[in-house]
């Protein structure tokens, strides 16, 4: 393909990476994306370019939090957005973890699809089933020993607090 210049040439990944987490892929879609936003080819985005892609993804900020925004990742003052300050925004909505509250809330639909007469607890015979399946294969004596860890205070049950201590806490290596 001579004569046709490299869209991607130029772009530091191993510098957005450490600033955004992204892999090259996903670097290379966000160039795609900012070309395209880019419409002037000027190597950059200005605050209106800014207000039609957050709409383009749902938000509809207002001027104030339009120039929040802009002021936070646009690090070198210039009001505009170069490539890797359109990678660091995009990282915030492509990397950012869930909060709390999203979290419990999946969580209780999780609970929900288990403790089906709705009486707010799992038995440990559904937990038994569950944690037979999902770890399979395992001896009695396994399951017994991960039921019995579960079933700290050996009521039989389990209780959504239980369930979310359970799948919040890191698997001990």
């Amino acid at each position: 393909m001579a004569g046709k210049a490299d869209p991607y040439a130029g772009i530091d990944y191993d510098e957005i990476n450490e600033v955004t987490d992204l892999e090259v892929d996903e670097i290379k879609c966000l160039k795609n994306c900012f070309d395209l936003f880019d419409s002037k080819k000027q190597d950059f985005l200005s605050a209106d370019d800014l207000d039609e892609i957050l709409r383009a993804m749902g938000f509809r900020p207002s001027k104030e939090e339009l120039m929040d925004i802009l002021a936070e990742i646009d690090e070198d003052g210039s009001g505009e957005i170069e490539f890797g300050e359109f990678c660091q925004l995009c990282a915030k909505f492509l990397v950012e973890d869930p909060d709390i509250e999203t979290m419990k809330r999946e969580l209780k639909d999780a609970f929900r699809i288990y403790d089906k007469a709705g009486e707010g607890f799992i038995t440990m015979d559904t937990l038994r089933g569950l944690i037979s399946e999902l770890l399979s294969p395992l001896t009695p004596e396994e399951l017994d020993g991960i039921i019995a860890e579960l079933d700290e205070d050996g009521s039989g049950t389990m209780d959504f607090d239980e369930f979310c201590e359970m799948m919040m806490s890191a698997p001990e290596t």
